[in-house]
């Protein structure tokens, strides 16, 4: 059995922000996510069977879940594996103004990103979707070669 440490901002999960602030939002997400971590592994969880969560949303406006997305790549960089939950956020939907069923793609876009900058669990509603844009940004990176590649060689 694994666990995930999801940061909620010292809020109960699914707790409504309000006026919800921070001196730096993303050095408290570190702070806290691997507190739990390291907690978990000194009450004998299996280090690799620990994941950290920046926790989109839960104790965060819409401007913080912007930032933890944008610099994700702090989190990845303490070692813990960086599980994400994007799909269908809040903050999608206000960044965009769009309603819950047409926010498959700020989710992709979102999902892009955070691949790129090093998370490596994903918690979705729509698997084929971000399967392809997962395996497009390996692809860029480097880190998958194309299934075809036939372009330019006949």
């Amino acid at each position: 059995r694994g666990i995930v440490c999801t940061h909620a901002g010292g809020l109960p999960p699914r707790t409504r922000p309000h006026r919800v602030s921070y001196d730096d939002v993303m050095a408290d997400v570190v702070a806290r996510t691997t507190a739990l971590a390291e907690a978990a592994v000194a009450a004998g969880v299996d280090r690799e069977r620990v994941l950290v969560d920046p926790g989109h949303d839960f104790g965060k406006n819409t401007r913080h879940s912007l930032a933890a997305t944008r610099r994700l790549d702090e989190l990845v960089a303490t070692g813990w594996p960086v599980l994400v939950a994007l799909s269908n956020k809040d903050f999608i939907g206000e960044t965009l103004d769009v309603p819950v069923d047409q926010r498959l793609t700020g989710t992709l876009a979102a999902t892009a990103v955070s691949a790129w900058l090093g998370a490596r669990v994903f918690r979705v509603h729509d698997v084929a979707a971000t399967r392809q844009t997962l395996d497009m940004v390996a692809s860029i990176k480097g880190d998958r070669p194309p299934v075809r590649s036939i372009r330019g060689l006949a």
